[in-house]
């Protein structure tokens, strides 16, 4: 009788441990499909590998400094568990959230770094030849003892780079050129004027630039289509691309489970992604910000610069950076070679200015024009449905302060990354760091550039 009893009242506990373990099976499954472990967790490691890869490799900083500004910041929660392995021989770093979410990041001389998620597919070997030798820009001290207040425009840039109370503004440089002369600088400490910085989405901008060059030689035109396997009608063209209304669900919105944190940190082609992506308006339709765009943008451009990826980073070189003298800069590409049009181009501070200067002078160097004409009234040309008007083509329109001058243009990036084109008063004002959760102080900034200037003679 005991072991009757005793039998039957398992059962009960039975099915506890069945409910129990199937529960337990439901959500193993749901995790694995959810974004949190597809899109989220990945993010964290992919986002830290990559940037750790790109700072320490391509901006010559240490992996500690390249955490404390830009990583460390934004993934406070991850911390405790998560791990940085540096490989200088293998020029890798590594990194995983307590050993799991593991993602590679590789660099490759002339290519910068890319998070590799199938070895087999990546050629480690291939490197491009550097360059020629970086030339600074002169600083022009008599011109700016000339139409400047020396003592202003000083303490200007000293404001730019002073932390506010609880930190976070990591300032690493500024310069001014006015009239294309160089009339201030300063850099924090380890940085100078040929240091690579991280631009951010400064890139879509230096992407419609490249964009102006091509179509000055009519190899492009920006009513063609923008994806080249789309058979839809109407079609989404380079305009709608540069110009963020292709109307695809791409959505951005940097919180780590988004379509565009997909894009940047699980996926080896981010073309080929981009363009898989559901139309939810028709193109030319509706603005929404979103870098999958200039991805896009970026894969047609590059295929109008040659066969294979060595022919196409020369001909980036040819047609935009040659001409104006930039010789720091890098475009990074992905595992599977298309050019990261949207965020990841890195170049110094004088070689970022000179692309803003080269939008000063209507797209013209030296008595050269780099870019179409009537390009640069195309890039201010305010898009339908943007923010305040403010989006132009690849690049923003305004200023905050309601008595700044109007025509400032200028190219933006995550963390306060800043090139401003003030036209009615010649000038260019470059602002780089690693601002977190507070002002980067860059309105002030020009603001203030703009009233240390004298009256014309």
């Amino acid at each position: 009788m005991l072991g009757t009893t005793s039998r039957f009242s398992l059962d009960p506990m039975r099915r506890l441990l069945f409910v129990s373990a199937l529960l337990v099976a439901i959500g193993l499954v749901a995790f694995l499909v959810s974004p949190l472990h597809r899109i989220y967790l990945p993010t964290a490691s992919g986002f830290t590998a990559k940037q750790a890869c790109s700072l320490h490799f391509v901006s010559g900083f240490s992996i500690e400094r390249a955490r404390a500004m830009y990583i460390d910041p934004l993934l406070a929660p991850a911390l405790p568990v998560l791990r940085v392995v540096l490989d200088d021989d293998r020029r890798e770093v590594r990194a995983s959230l307590a050993g799991l979410y593991r993602q590679t990041a590789v660099h490759r001389p002339g290519l910068g770094c890319s998070l590799v998620h199938d070895e087999s597919a990546f050629d480690r070997a291939l490197a491009l030849p550097d360059p020629d030798p970086f030339e600074a820009l002169p600083l022009d001290t008599a011109h700016r003892a000339a139409r400047f207040d020396e003592a202003a425009l000083a303490a200007a840039i000293e404001s730019a780079f002073a932390e506010p109370e609880r930190g976070g503004r990591n300032t690493l440089s500024v310069a001014v050129l006015h009239e294309g002369r160089l009339v201030a600088e300063r850099y924090a400490e380890g940085v100078g004027p040929a240091t690579p910085l991280h631009g951010w989405s400064m890139t879509k901008s230096a992407m419609a630039l490249l964009a102006g060059a091509l179509a000055r030689d009519g190899v492009i035109d920006l009513a063609r289509p923008g994806i080249a396997s789309a058979t839809d009608d109407p079609p989404i063209t380079l305009d709608h691309l540069l110009r963020m209304t292709s109307g695809l669900d791409m959505a951005e919105r940097a919180d780590g489970f988004d379509p565009n944190s997909d894009m940047l940190f699980t996926q080896s082609d981010m073309a080929a992604w981009a363009a898989r992506r559901n139309r939810v308006h028709p193109p030319g339709t509706h603005w929404q910000y979103m870098s999958g765009n200039t991805v896009l943008a970026a894969r047609v451009l590059q295929d109008a610069l040659g066969d294979s990826l060595p022919e196409q980073v020369r001909g980036l070189r040819e047609m935009l950076f040659d001409p104006v003298g930039v010789q720091t800069a890098v475009l990074e590409v992905d595992q599977a070679g298309t050019f990261q049009g949207s965020s990841y181009l890195y170049a110094g501070t004088h070689d970022w200015a000179r692309l803003a200067q080269l939008v000063l002078q209507d797209g013209v160097w030296e008595g050269r024009r780099v870019l179409a004409e009537g390009w640069v009234e195309r890039i201010d040309t305010a898009t339908a449905g943007s923010r305040e008007n403010a989006y132009g083509l690849g690049f923003w329109r305004g200023h905050p302060d309601p008595d700044a001058p109007d025509g400032i243009v200028y190219m933006d990036g995550f963390q306060s990354q800043r090139a401003i084109i003030v036209p009615s008063h010649g000038l260019v004002i470059v602002r780089l760091g690693a601002t977190n959760f507070t002002s980067s102080g860059t309105a002030r900034l020009v603001m203030d550039v703009i009233g240390a200037m004298s009256p014309r003679p």
